[in-house]
């Protein structure tokens, strides 16, 4: 039996929209350094990800908006975007892939316990996170709580041991995503209301007064929320940046009650039956969706 007011055990996330100034400088971001595939350009816009042989993943979205200003340090919006690589390997290629030709971009690297990650600054000032997951197996849980750390990790020892001759040329195929979303935001308790008792994340994690981490069907996090460079701030305007942020659920029942739990709360959203569209208290876009209905 299904519990109506948390997010499906088989939510994940979808793509991340940019609004982005330079459309061309971007692209070869996210397609030459990064390795993801274009999947359509046409007009204003170029959807980038991986076509594999389950199908196609959206990734990144980008949309040229050049009339928007860039966001202050201090407002609210997104403060990385992370992409999960299935494999080491594939993991290292990215990394040493993007800080070959984007040097001066490396912000920093950690090993989480869950998790292996490489940390940049996109053309634009936007975070990208690079990562590799542990088997769940290895995971640890206390109390409803996953354990994660920030232990430094070696960039130069991880590509010694990973990179293979075939990802020094270039980034390896394979299946790329959007492993988790991570926003700055004004405080962490609006937050908390909003994605865990709104929206129906679960929180697994809790840094009081800084950050909160919440996921669906116990991954260690589907989102996160901080006041790092955000403390106090308000409600966005359409700046370059983030433009969207899609969660897909599993199937139509699960969109439904969404919906439904959304509109109990007074949550104005937009419904068409195929997906719902809301805004966050930063007005932060999310569009939630079932895969392949969008």
């Amino acid at each position: 039996m299904t519990d109506s007011t948390r997010l499906a055990h088989d939510t994940a996330m979808g793509a991340v929209t940019l609004n982005v100034a330079d459309l061309d400088a971007m692209t070869r971001y996210y397609r030459d350094a990064v390795g993801l595939d274009v999947l359509d350009a046409s007009g204003p816009r170029v959807v980038l990800g991986r076509r594999t042989p389950e199908g196609v993943r959206e990734v990144m979205i980008l949309v040229h908006t050049p009339e928007l200003r860039h966001a202050g340090p201090r407002e609210a919006g997104l403060f990385h975007t992370a992409i999960l690589f299935d494999t080491k390997a594939a993991l290292a290629a990215a990394v040493y892939s993007v800080a070959q030709k984007h040097p001066g971009t490396f912000t920093g690297s950690s090993d989480h316990f869950v998790s292996n990650a490489f940390y940049f600054d996109d053309p634009e000032g936007n975070g990208v996170e690079l990562y590799w997951d542990r088997d769940r197996t290895q995971w640890s849980w206390v109390h409803g709580t996953i354990e994660m750390g920030t232990v430094y990790l070696d960039p130069n020892r991880f590509l010694q041991e990973n990179l293979t001759e075939e990802g020094l040329a270039g980034p390896l195929p394979g299946d790329a995503r959007v492993g988790h979303v991570h926003l700055s935001v004004g405080d962490t308790e609006t937050a908390r209301e909003f994605y865990v008792d709104r929206l129906g994340f679960d929180e697994t994690i809790s840094i009081p007064g800084q950050a909160v981490f919440v996921s669906a069907g116990g991954y260690h996090h589907h989102m996160a929320m901080n006041v790092w460079n955000s403390r106090g701030a308000g409600r966005r305007q359409q700046t370059l940046g983030l433009g969207r942020v899609d969660i897909e659920v599993p199937d139509a029942d699960a969109l439904g009650e969404l919906g439904e739990r959304l509109a109990h709360y007074g949550i104005e959203t937009r419904d068409d039956g195929r997906t719902v569209e809301l805004e966050d208290p930063w007005a932060n876009r999310i569009l939630v969706t079932v895969p392949g209905r969008g």
